[in-house]
């Protein structure tokens, strides 16, 4: 029997439309195979790179307790912003290449200074010929505080035998808060703490009918006076 040129023609068009088909049902089933597969496979590298780097979550305790409740009449007269670096390290000796620790720490403070006036008793005011004699309690510190948002590890340098010390940057900042106190008490915070709250407080009484205000220094023994303006 002889297959004529048509014929042969027809069978191979059938055949293609039959691989074609064949391929769709492949693929269709290939996608259904494997799309599930790799969606598994994305959401399990998912869980494990959650597992390896977790992202921090912060839970207040609900129970909060108030130790103490206590009446402030500070007089804050000045502040001051310091920026001061700081250098922590350990095992900086001969083989600090190998187990040494150090990093650079920039610090950005304030320091908060001046009259406690709950502490002004009713001996320390005086009248005297019209005027009023003040004897201003001692000025002082009230707040010594870093800038956690201008604060920053600069640099740091870990031996290759040794973690970093998770400590020392706390340190770091510890020797930041008694640096930047201690340079503003070097600049002078306190003395002008006080001339601050002299020039606040004359104004003050001035506006109560006293005509002259002298104020006294306690420890110092120096009297500074401030006569208001007619």
């Amino acid at each position: 029997m002889k297959i004529n040129t048509v014929s042969i023609a027809i069978i191979l068009a059938v055949c293609v439309i039959i691989g074609f088909g064949l391929l769709a049902i492949f693929n269709g089933i290939q996608k259904q195979v494997l799309e599930p597969i790799s969606e598994a496979n994305h959401n399990l590298q998912t869980q494990v790179a959650k597992v390896l780097n977790p992202t921090p979550t912060i839970i207040p305790d609900p129970v909060t307790i108030i130790n103490k409740i206590s009446s402030l009449a500070r007089l804050e007269t000045i502040q001051y912003s310091v920026e001061k670096v700081i250098v922590a390290e350990k095992g900086q000796e001969v083989f600090r290449l190998l187990f040494g620790d150090r990093l650079l720490f920039v610090a950005h403070g304030k320091v908060i200074a001046g009259v406690d006036l709950s502490k002004l008793k009713m001996s320390d005011m005086e009248m005297q010929n019209g005027g009023l004699k003040v004897t201003l309690p001692e000025p002082e510190v009230f707040i010594v505080s870093l800038d956690n948002e201008k604060s920053y590890t600069f640099s740091r340098d870990t031996g290759l035998l040794v973690k970093s010390d998770l400590d020392l940057e706390t340190l770091a900042r510890r020797a930041a808060e008694d640096e930047i106190l201690q340079a503003a008490l070097d600049d002078g915070i306190l003395k002008q703490a006080r001339v601050n709250a002299e020039a606040f407080l004359l104004g003050f009484l001035s506006n109560l009918g006293f005509r002259s205000v002298t104020f006294t220094q306690t420890s110092i023994q120096v009297e500074a006076t401030a006569t208001a303006a007619p």
